[in-house]
C-alpha cells in the first residue's frame, strides 16, 4: 500500500476510544484532507499527545454553536469521523499547523471522564458497506452521480476532463461520495445525514437527490469569476477537487 492507503487505516490496538476535536460547521468526511490551525492550549495538548501516540484526532461538529470555555460540554453530534495526521508545522507562540486527512467515520457510544482538558469518547467504527445485492448496478449508480455533481459544478474543460477521468478510473463508489459530501456547501445537517450513511450505495442515492435538490448552484457564476477560476461567495477554488489516488 502507498503512503495514503497507510495513513486511511487505524492502528492495530486502536482500543476504540478518541480524542475529540468539535468545531462549528465543519463536518469532516473519510479521504477527505482538512488543514487546521490550533492553537487553544487545551487543543494544543491535545495535539502533543495524538502526535506522541497514534496521531488521531476525531473531528466532531458542535450543534449549539462555538465551544465554550468551560467544563460544561457544549453539544455536539453523535457521528464523527475520525482523522489521522499527515502534517504537523509547529509555528512561533505555540501555533500549529496541521493536516487530516478522515479515515473512518465513527457514532459515539459515550463520552469519558477523564483529567484532561480535551474531550474523549469511546466510539463505534463504521467501515463502508457494498451490499452485494447491488454490483452489478454500481457503475450505474457511479455515472449518475458523477452525472448530478457536473450538473452544479462550473462548466469547464478541466471539469468535464475530470469527471471522465473519474468515470473511467478505478475510485470506488465510497470514496467519491465521502469527497463530493465534504467539499460541497451542503449544510452540516445534509452533511451529517450523508457522514451517518456506511450502506455505500444508499450513501450515493441520497447524494444523487441532494444534488438534484437544487439546495446548491455552483454553476451560476460569473464570466470574470469563471475567468479568474473563482466560485463566488462559496469560495470553493476549482472544481472538480483533485481526487486522491485511493
Amino acid at each position: 500500500m502507498g503512503d495514503l492507503d497507510d495513513a486511511m487505516q487505524l492502528p492495530e490496538d486502536f482500543d476504540g476510544r478518541v480524542r475529540l476535536f468539535p468545531l462549528p460547521e465543519l463536518v469532516l468526511f473519510p479521504h477527505a484532507m482538512q488543514p487546521l490551525h490550533i492553537f487553544e492550549s487545551r487543543y494544543c495538548e491535545m495535539l502533543m499527545e495524538s502526535l506522541a501516540s497514534d496521531r488521531l484526532i476525531a473531528m466532531a461538529t458542535l450543534t449549539g454553536g462555538i465551544a465554550t470555555t468551560s467544563a460544561v460540554s457544549s453539544p455536539i453530534a453523535s457521528t464523527v469521523c475520525i482523522g489521522r495526521i499527515i502534517s504537523h508545522t509547529e509555528l512561533e507562540n505555540d501555533r500549529h499547523n496541521i493536516l487530516l486527512v478522515g479515515t473512518k467515520r465513527a457514532t459515539i457510544i459515550r463520552e469519558l471522564d477523564t483529567s484532561r482538558p480535551f474531550r474523549i469518547a469511546e466510539v463505534d467504527v463504521h467501515p463502508d458497506i457494498y451490499p452485494p445485492t447491488g454490483a452489478e448496478s454500481r457503475r450505474q449508480l457511479k455515472k449518475e452521480l458523477l452525472d448530478a455533481f457536473a450538473t452544479v459544478i462550473p462548466p469547464s474543460e478541466q471539469a468535464t476532463q475530470s469527471l471522465t477521468e473519474l468515470m473511467a478510473g478505478q475510485m470506488g463508489l465510497g470514496p467519491i461520495t465521502d469527497i463530493i459530501g465534504y467539499t460541497l456547501p451542503f449544510d452540516p445537517q445534509a452533511k451529517l445525514k450523508l457522514l451517518d450513511i456506511a450502506d455505500v450505495d444508499a450513501r450515493a442515492v441520497e447524494l444523487i437527490n441532494l444534488l438534484h435538490s437544487g439546495v446548491i448552484q455552483l454553476n451560476s457564476v460569473s464570466k470574470e469569476e469563471e475567468q479568474s477560476g473563482g466560485c463566488g461567495s462559496s469560495d470553493l477554488g476549482n472544481f472538480p477537487p483533485p481526487f486522491s489516488a485511493n
